[in-house]
């Protein structure tokens, strides 16, 4: 079943930060599992190493300290005798300890120290009230039936803990070292607004104050910060004033990611010295948890971002997304007809994949897809410091490119692979500043990591309009096609014919592409055989460029036809991928190719291309595949003449197929299944009519149905 709807009709989401909600235990609870579960909150909030806090670390010490006592009355407790009648004021201490512990975890959250510094206020506010109820929980508890349970030592760690509690909800405030990093921040944000270049040592202060001192350790606080900004756009709250603080703060790390740090450190080693510690073993897998429920059943792989559909099913989000486009619009399990193609996110079943993960020591990726949409849209920053920040960043990156030491250009170029992969307003920035010459420059590069990351970085820059005008502009065609056979690395030849494909969206880029001599057999090389990545990209990219019409015929001299046919006939490298979208790819090539007469007879060629061709017209469940099959079949007997339709008339699986198009296709496919059928109608006719009128018709005669 899918998860509840909140009071907007929206699915629950994960807490954010600083928010602390907790749930009081039911009265009938027995006091043994009460005090089990209060020892262990206990436990979680005194084993946190508070001297690791970015901030209100005088505070959380205490706070610790306080937990720490408690665990110790508790224990004691535990050794007697508990009446029931201690259940009422344990159950409020159940509550104001699921509270602490959640704060102190937000506190110590790996990535989220910048933000914990600039709420610090805020944080210490909810400390002390959280203390005032631990405090209140603990007097509250009935004297004379704990005196029962617990020895004088441990009735004298509960006053102590007590007198402790109130004392900190009183006087709990900062540590003055966090306003004055605080006011640093602001500082340098107020510069970024103005379009000066703030003091390097004011922004290094801050990040020596909440202990971010490597490049990884940065681009950790700036991944938190990312996902921030977008679970607030998603909640519909682009009208609050956090999102300016978010994305000011974002470009502050970015400013500081690309000018302080020389160097790109290994981020499993600075993350693992950089985060808090926690004393308490790792979580363990709950007994009950089946491994194999948790297995999408259209991939049988672990599910990473469980969705459920209107049949109450959950599959994982790109393998139903993927099924739902082919044109199935039935569920996978059951059968049933979807009433609905809406997704809504399984944050149940979310939460045990990553209690079992965490159990094995595996992360659990961020989903992606459209929960990226928001902020890969944002063409515009929010507010001016961060669009201040940011300019200062590609500025400084520009100038490295362009001038920099070989190292220099090395980071510099990664820096503008991960920028440029961001959003829309970071590869504006990047195009205005100048970085496209740079990166076509460093195609040349001798360095197989610098090549990979400047062809990186121009595919995420041609996404952008402006971005593609300056690839072309600075003569960039010629070299990406070179980049697509000579790369030293096959994620840049395969990321080269993605940028092919994005310049191929233009009309006026298209036709110039295609003149390049090499660039169609380029593609058509890399469409035969590789991983799977680089196929797709080089058929998406032949599909753009095969909009011009003198592109089709160089296709075929090019050899385009067998290597398709190989994807359909099932060549070794198609087999052992397994991916049903390249023959999709194919047959909807063959159909642009077979538009002109030269292209048909290529592929009418070879009867066992059209042999397969037919099945695949019958075997399909996607609309759009069965809808290029129709075309691609009426273009070979449009330009094939009676040969090819005799061919196709002798195919027995034709005619079911084409029915079955004409009753339940796109209109499209349907005018073509119609045309296709009359045709063989009337070529049968036309062969037949002189012996019909000699010979008297035998039973089993091959028949047609005009339609």
């Amino acid at each position: 079943m899918p998860p509840p709807p909140d009071e907007r009709g929206q699915p629950p989401r994960r807490r954010r930060m600083l928010a602390l909600p907790a749930v009081c235990p039911c009265e009938a609870i027995a006091p043994a599992a009460l005090l089990a579960s209060l020892l262990s909150l206990t436990a979680d909030a005194a084993g946190l190493q508070a001297g690791a806090l970015p901030a209100l670390r005088g505070a959380a010490r205490e706070a610790v300290r306080i937990a720490g006592l408690l665990h110790a009355f508790l224990d004691a407790v535990r050794g007697g005798p508990l009446p029931d009648e201690a259940v009422l004021g344990l159950s409020e201490l159940h509550v104001a300890l699921q509270k602490l512990r959640l704060l102190l975890a937000d506190c110590a959250r790996k990535g989220a120290r910048l933000w914990v510094l600039m709420n610090a206020e805020t944080a210490a506010s909810e400390l002390r009230v959280v203390m005032g109820s631990v405090a209140t929980a603990v007097d509250a508890l009935p004297e004379g039936a704990v005196a029962g349970a617990a020895s004088a030592e441990a009735r004298e760690l509960a006053a102590l803990a007590s007198a402790h509690a109130w004392r900190a909800a009183a006087r709990l405030r900062p540590d003055p070292e966090d306003g004055r990093a605080a006011r640093g921040v602001r500082s340098v944000l107020a510069r970024f607004a103005g379009g000066a270049t703030p003091d390097a040592e004011d922004a290094r202060h801050v990040l020596d104050r909440v202990g971010t001192a490597t490049w990884s350790g940065c681009a950790e606080e700036a991944a938190f910060l990312e996902a921030e900004l977008l679970e607030r756009l998603e909640t519909g709250g682009e009208d609050d004033n956090d999102l300016v603080l978010i994305a000011g703060l974002l470009a502050f790390l970015v400013y500081c990611r690309v000018i302080l740090f020389d160097r790109i450190d290994d981020p499993s080693k600075a993350a693992a010295a950089a985060a808090p510690v926690m004393t308490r073993p790792p979580a363990r897998c709950a007994a009950w948890i089946n491994p194999e429920a948790l297995r999408c059943p259209i991939t049988l792989e672990l599910m990473t971002d469980p969705v459920t559909v209107a049949t109450g099913q959950t599959y994982d989000r790109a393998s139903i997304k993927k099924w739902i486009k082919s044109g199935c619009r039935t569920c996978p399990v059951t059968g049933e007809r979807l009433r609905s193609a809406e997704l809504v996110p399984n944050v149940a079943a979310r939460g045990i994949i990553e209690q079992l993960l965490l159990s094995r020591g595996v992360p659990l990726q961020e989903p992606s897809g459209k929960h990226r949409c928001a902020v890969d849209k944002t063409a515009a920053p929010f507010g001016a410091a961060a669009a201040g920040g940011v300019r200062l960043a590609v500025a400084f990156l520009v100038a490295r490119l362009s001038r920099g030491t070989p190292e220099q250009q090395k980071k510099a170029s990664y820096e503008a692979r991960k920028l440029s992969k961001r959003n829309v307003f970071y590869r504006a920035c990047l195009v205005e500043a100048g970085a496209v010459p740079w990166l076509l420059h460093l195609l040349s590069s001798g360095d197989a990591s610098v090549q990979d990351n400047a062809v990186a970085g121009l595919l995420n820059l041609s996404k952008h309009p402006a971005g593609r005008r300056a690839l072309v502009e600075s003569g960039g065609l010629g070299l990406i096609v070179d980049a697509v056979s000579v790369a030293a690395r096959v994620e840049a030849r395969q990321n080269a014919a993605a940028v092919l494909f994005y310049l191929s969206s233009s009309p006026e880029y298209c036709e110039e592409i295609s003149r390049i001599p090499e660039a169609i057999p380029t593609l058509v090389h890399l469409a035969r055989g590789g991983a799977y990545r680089g196929r797709k990209n080089a058929l998406v990219s032949l599909y753009g460029l095969l909009q011009c019409a003198d592109a089709r015929g160089r296709a075929v001299s090019a050899g385009a036809v067998a290597a398709l046919a190989g994807l359909l006939l099932g060549s070794p490298a198609a087999a052992a991928e397994g991916d049903d979208d390249l023959a999709l790819d194919a047959v909807a090539l063959l159909a642009r190719i077979a538009e002109q007469p030269g292209g048909a007879h290529a592929v009418a060629a070879s009867s066992e291309l059209v042999t397969r061709l037919v099945d695949f017209l019958g075997e399909s469940a996607s609309r759009s595949a069965k809808e290029h099959c129709a075309s691609l079949l009426a273009s070979l007997g449009r330009h094939g003449g009676d040969g090819v339709l005799a061919l196709l008339g002798k195919l027995p699986g034709l005619m079911p197929a084409l029915y079955a198009l004409i009753a339940d296709g796109t209109p499209q496919a349907v005018k073509k299944a119609r045309w296709l059928v009359n045709e063989i109608h009337r070529h049968y006719e036309q062969r037949q009519a002189p012996a019909a009128a000699r010979t008297p018709a035998v039973a089993g005669d091959h028949r047609v149905i005009r339609v």
